[in-house]
């Protein structure tokens, strides 16, 4: 997760301005894992997670990881694959 979280954000959760960091691509990412608000903001707030503070932000981001594997961070795939499968074969021997 934290190399998916390097090349979504840069491990930054928060812009120059104090602000939780939105996606230059989708505005709706927010945060150190680009969590995207249309699709998860509801699913967080029943839940009781801020996605907004970067501890919640990451919380949020394993509670997805847990259902959903790393496919909700697809898009930036080409940048965290070799990183992330290269640790899981590492794991697996």
């Amino acid at each position: 997760m934290i190399e998916i979280a390097r090349c979504e954000s840069t491990l930054r959760h928060y812009n120059n301005e104090g602000q939780p960091l939105r996606g230059h691509v989708d505005r709706n990412d927010v945060g150190v894992m680009q969590i995207n608000e249309r699709y998860h903001l509801e699913t967080a707030n029943r839940l009781g997670i801020n996605i907004y503070t970067r501890e919640g932000n990451m919380a949020y981001a394993r509670n997805l990881y847990e259902r959903k594997g790393v496919q909700p961070w697809s898009a930036s795939y080409p940048c965290w694959k070799d990183v992330y499968y290269g640790n899981v074969v590492a794991q697996n021997q």
